[in-house]
This record gives C-alpha cells, sequence and structure tokens, in this order.
C-alpha cells in the first residue's frame, strides 16, 4: 500500500533540497576533496597492480588488446591500429630498441618528435622494455635542446626525419655528450621485423615510486625544467580521470595537443587506455583540420588547451563546425569572453574546465552545462571547507615581490570571499616523495616549498597561481603569479584586462602584461593586440578603445600602452609568451621586431602613436603618468 506523501515530507525535502542547492552538499559528497584526489579504492587499485607487478601504461593497454584485440584503438591521419595490431606495432618496436640499441631497463631515453602513431608507438615501446622517456619538446633547437638532452642523460637522441631541421644545427654539441641522433619516420617502422613478446623480466624491478617519465616546463623564464613523472602517479592520473570523464570504450577522443605535453599525455592518452576507448590523433593545431578531423572521426570529447578555442572562435566558419558528434570538450584555459560563444557557435554541450599542472598539486574540475559554473575551476561547498579547508588555501600576496604578506606575528593572511591570493597545499613531510618535483634541480624543487607558514614548523606547497573564491563557492582562477602586477598601488590581473578587450570588436586577440617605466613604482599596464580580420590601423577606432576601456575597467587597470602586432607568440601548448614584451616595454632601444606602439597620454582621450620623444618625456618627467 503507497504511504501518503504528508507535507511534512514535503517540507523535508523542499529544506534538503535548497541546503544542496545553496552549500553543494552532494557535489562535495561526490567529488570529495575535488580535482584527482585518491580515494581508498584507487590506494588499493594500485596495490593490486603492483603486486601483480603490471604497474606500467603498457601493461594496461596490454590487458585491453587481449579483452578486445579489434576494437579500434587509434586514428591518425586516415590510418586505423586496434588495439591488438597496435600491441602488435609496439612489440617491433620494443624489440628493435632492445635488440638494435641496446636500451636496458631503466635507462632514459630521449624521444623528440611531433604527433604520429609512430611517436605513439615508441613511448609505449620504451615503457613496455622498462626504460624511461624523456619527452622533448620537438619545436626546441640549439642550447634549449641540448639542455634537455644534456639534462636527462640520455645516449641516445631518438628523433622524427620531420624535426631534423632543429636538431641538425645541434649535432656537433650532441656528437660531444656522446648523444647518438636516431632519425625515425612511418616507412621504417613499417618495416620492422615482427617482434617476440617482451619478456616480463624487463619490467619486474619497476615500483610505483620508479620514475617513468620527464615532462619538461616551457622554460619562458629560462631554460626547461624536466618534471619527474613516477610510475604511480602515470598510472593513477590515467585511471582516475578515466573514472572522472566516465569513458567508455564507445567514446573517441580527440587531441591536437603535443604528446611530450602533460595535457595530452595524462588527460587524453593515458586516460584513454584505461577506458579501452578510440583516441583520434591531430598531428597538431590547425584551423584547417580541426573540425574535418573531428567530424570525420565522430569524436565524442574534444581537448583544449590555452587560447586553442580563442582561434577557432575567431577563425572562418567551417562546414563541419556543427556536423560532429562532440559531447564535451575538455580542457583548461579556456577564457570566459571566449566559453559561452564557443559553446554556442561550435554546439558543444559541455565544457570541462580543469586546473592542473604537471609539475603542481589540486587538480581541480568543473563540468559545465549553464551559467552557474561558467568560467570557473571548481566548486566548493560546506562540506569542503569543513574537511579539507586547511589542506589547500589562499593567502594574500604582495604581487611586486611575489612573497606571502604577513601579518603582526609573522605568519601568512588567508584570503576572504572574493579575494585573489596564491593557492597553497599542506604538505606531510613524511610523504614527500609523492610531491613533484625537478628532475636533477633540487634547488628549483625546494623553492616550491615554504614553511613557517601558519605555524613554525608548518611545510606548504607553493602553486605560483593566483585563484579566488566567491560567495557561491565557485572557484575561478585569476592569474599566474607575475602575471599579476602593482600600479598606482592596485593589483591588476592581466587575465581580467585581457578579458574585457578581448570583447572589443575590432580586437582578434591581446596579451596584457605590466611594463617597467623609469620613475614608477611599480608596472604600468600595456596590452600587445592582434586586430580582427579587415581592420588595419587606419580604420581602427583607436579613440573607441580607450572609451570602452575605461567604461569597463577601473581607471588603475586600463592599458596605458598598446602594441599593435601581427600576431601573438604562443607556446608549443598554445599558451601566450609574454617574457620578451615584458623586457622591451615601450624602450625604444629595446625594442625589437616591426610592432606600432601607442599609447593614451594624460588627458586623452584616445590612443595616439608612441614615439621616442614621448618616451624621452616620460623619462625627465615632462610628462606625468596617470
Amino acid at each position: 500500500m503507497a504511504l501518503p506523501i504528508t507535507a511534512g515530507v514535503l517540507s523535508t525535502a523542499a529544506l534538503a533540497l535548497y541546503l544542496n542547492a545553496k552549500h553543494h552538499l552532494i557535489h562535495d559528497l561526490r567529488h570529495g576533496r575535488g580535482g584527482l584526489a585518491p580515494s581508498p579504492s584507487h590506494v588499493s587499485y594500485l596495490a593490486a597492480r603492483a603486486a601483480s607487478k603490471r604497474v606500467l601504461t603498457f601493461h594496461v593497454l596490454e590487458e585491453q588488446a587481449a579483452r578486445r584485440p579489434e576494437h579500434l584503438f587509434l586514428l591518425f591521419e586516415g590510418r586505423e591500429w586496434s588495439y591488438g595490431a597496435f600491441v602488435d606495432a609496439v612489440a617491433r618496436v620494443a624489440n628493435w630498441l632492445v635488440d638494435e640499441l641496446g636500451v636496458e631497463a631503466g635507462e632514459v631515453v630521449a624521444l623528440d618528435g611531433g604527433n604520429s602513431a609512430e611517436y605513439l608507438m615508441l613511448w609505449m615501446a620504451l615503457d613496455a622494455v622498462g626504460a624511461c622517456v624523456s619527452f622533448v619538446n620537438w619545436n626546441l633547437t640549439g642550447e634549449g635542446l641540448v639542455h634537455c638532452v644534456k639534462l636527462c642523460g640520455s645516449r641516445y637522441l631518438i628523433t622524427d626525419s620531420d624535426v631534423r631541421h632543429n636538431v641538425e644545427p645541434c649535432r656537433a654539441q650532441l656528437d660531444d655528450l656522446g648523444v647518438a641522433i636516431v632519425y625515425y619516420d612511418a616507412s621504417f617502422f613499417a618495416a620492422l621485423p615482427a617482434g617476440a613478446p617482451i619478456p616480463p623480466s624487463r619490467t619486474e624491478n619497476i615500483t610505483l615510486e620508479s620514475m617513468r617519465g620527464l615532462i619538461y616546463t616551457s622554460g619562458t623564464t629560462g631554460l626547461p625544467k624536466a618534471v619527474v613523472m613516477s610510475t604511480g602517479r602515470d598510472l593513477l592520473v590515467g585511471h582516475m580521470t578515466a573514472q572522472y570523464l566516465g569513458l567508455t570504450p564507445s567514446d573517441r577522443f580527440y587531441t591536437c595537443m603535443p604528446l611530450y605535453h602533460g595535457a595530452a599525455h595524462g588527460l587524453c592518452v593515458t586516460p584513454s587506455i584505461h577506458a579501452g576507448c578510440t583516441i583520434v590523433l591531430g598531428r597538431k593545431f590547425s584551423h584547417r583540420t580541426f573540425w574535418p578531423e573531428v567530424a570525420a572521426s565522430r569524436a565524442t570529447i574534444i581537448q583544449y588547451v590555452g587560447e586553442l578555442c580563442r582561434y577557432l572562435l575567431n577563425g572562418p566558419s567551417n562546414p563541419h563546425e556543427r556536423a560532429h558528434c562532440v559531447k564535451v570538450a575538455w580542457g583548461n584555459g579556456m577564457r570566459p569572453d571566449v566559453w559561452e560563444p564557443f559553446r554556442q557557435r561550435f554546439n558543444i554541450p559541455v565544457i570541462n574546465e580543469l586546473y592542473a599542472a604537471t609539475d603542481g598539486l589540486g587538480a581541480t574540475f568543473t563540468r559545465n552545462h549553464g551559467p552557474f559554473t561558467a568560467h570557473t575551476i571548481g566548486l566548493r561547498g560546506k562540506l569542503w571547507h569543513w574537511r579539507h579547508g586547511d589542506e589547500e588555501v589562499r593567502v594574500k600576496m604582495d604581487v611586486d615581490t611575489e612573497e606571502i604578506m604577513r601579518d603582526e606575528n609573522g605568519f601568512a593572511i588567508r584570503c576572504g570571499v572574493n579575494e585573489p591570493g596564491q593557492v597553497l597545499h599542506r604538505l606531510d613531510p613524511e610523504l614527500l616523495a609523492s610531491v613533484p618535483g625537478y628532475y636533477e634541480n633540487e634547488e628549483a624543487t625546494l623553492k616550491r616549498r615554504i614553511s613557517d607558514v601558519f605555524e613554525e614548523g608548518d611545510l606548504w606547497f607553493k602553486s605560483g597561481d593566483m585563484m579566488r573564491v566567491d560567495s557561491h563557492g565557485r572557484v575561478y582562477f585569476v592569474d599566474r603569479l607575475g602575471d599579476t602586477f602593482r600600479w598606482k598601488s592596485e593589483n591588476v590581473s592581466t587575465n581580467e584586462v585581457a578579458d574585457m578587450l578581448g570583447k572589443f570588436p575590432q580586437i582578434a586577440e591581446t596579451n596584457v602584461y605590466g611594463i617597467a617605466v623609469p620613475g614608477y613604482d611599480g608596472r604600468a599596464g600595456a596590452a600587445s593586440i592582434v586586430m580582427a580580420d579587415g581592420v588595419t590601423e587606419s580604420t581602427f577606432d583607436f579613440q573607441a578603445l580607450a572609451e570602452y576601456a575605461r567604461s569597463v575597467l577601473p581607471g588603475y587597470a586600463v592599458p596605458l600602452f598598446l602594441r599593435v602586432t601581427p600576431a601573438l607568440e604562443y607556446t608549443g601548448t598554445l599558451k601566450i609568451q609574454k617574457g620578451r614584451l615584458k623586457r622591451e616595454g615601450v624602450d625604444p632601444d629595446l625594442v625589437t621586431g616591426e610592432d606600432r606602439f601607442y599609447w593614451l597620454p594624460p588627458g586623452s582621450g584616445r590612443y595616439l602613436p608612441f614615439e621616442r620623444k614621448d618616451w624621452e618625456a616620460i623619462k625627465d618627467k615632462t610628462v606625468r603618468l596617470t
């Protein structure tokens, strides 16, 4: 007999719904600390794999091939490999590595090449024979390339013939280091004879703590640093990400992000292998190929990083941009001014934004369907703050010195609601081996740690990133430390200024940064801009831009200088480069290239051409910036 629904039951249900909506109780229970925080089941998973001595990503690939050998594993430029066929190809490459190159278990081997099926075969083959892969950025040449190969101590630089032009200029220096350059291409691998199964003895001594790979930082502030990826972390990130995304064998996961980088590595390839789904690999990002590849492959999830989404949004229309099967866009770095226009133009229901760093802790995700969590990187409720509020904190920063601000007792000051601050993660001194570090660079590793933050003897990990949390528990990325600057005693977020300028219709892209100006404390705001298609300097409305900037930004945040450039500079993972622009500023003796400069003189209602006489007037203080 059905029980009657009473007014009390209804009111209790309504109260429960209200409390959940206000405090995100179900969300906190479902996601725990957030990001890739392992649960007891994940710990058990690692323990079981360690007990069976099958702790490699290759082992997972091998198991998927045994389970469903005919299932499609890889699509690349019209070529296809099933799981079974790909494992057979890996075995051929693995035997070549051992028989011809003498690669030993535990040896570090440098791999240098763009995205291709062969690159992925090499990665899995090196894993299969127990070697450690040093994932070199294929864009590097000269000092940067030599540094990476020397740092990892590899005997070989196994290199795609496509990047020969970057490697050959370094041959003499690599020869002096005793490094042999070995080129590969598709035809070479296709000609390799069938290989015997890789004996388990090659990998039986590898533990969860063993070094599994080296992934390099971008090197924007110096030579690249190598981040150590342990076997356990590599395995766990792939396993947990596959679970979080709900990947199934029927999914097809598209990425054109470089395989040498942590995003494609740990957030696409390894989760796809754990889920047994299909990887759709693009050689590199291109307006011309992106949507045709996505549509033709019937990809269900696409990966983005950095400004890729802005590139697509600013690009010409494509007949395939809505005729696709994509349900989720998954990645990091999508800016607020791009978010909804991207979703609407390309008809993608879910934007799953994440925050993570190869050399960091505390990844966070937000699966966004609508306006409430748009532009966020996470959501935290009462339960989260009760359970984890002392493990992850935001502290106030002096953005000029990049030092943590201290109170009268010498301890850090926590940020309040909507106050941006650097995120710190509490460290357990007994578990430091599991904290990301830099290979052969103890000084850089230790610089990421800080003690005596809230009490004597405590130990924390510095993220280097500024975030804020609003009154609803929504977490927003603000800026990378160094990208926030101070002007007129106020902190200016370069990302927030860029978001506003990016909405001006005559601007396609913008890169905001602070520059040193003689005679002034802090840094003055500057913006490098790329004009929209069809707009020229003669048709650009510099007065309208000044009026717009003043209407949407506080006065101290309005850029005083503009640098008009044909194209912005990006890293290989489509992150904006600022180093050179910040160093050159607007000093005519330092500026390189043919970019044109404009400025907003005191009392002016429009941006005007900036010339040497203006620079001299600023230096001799006959003109004072306001």
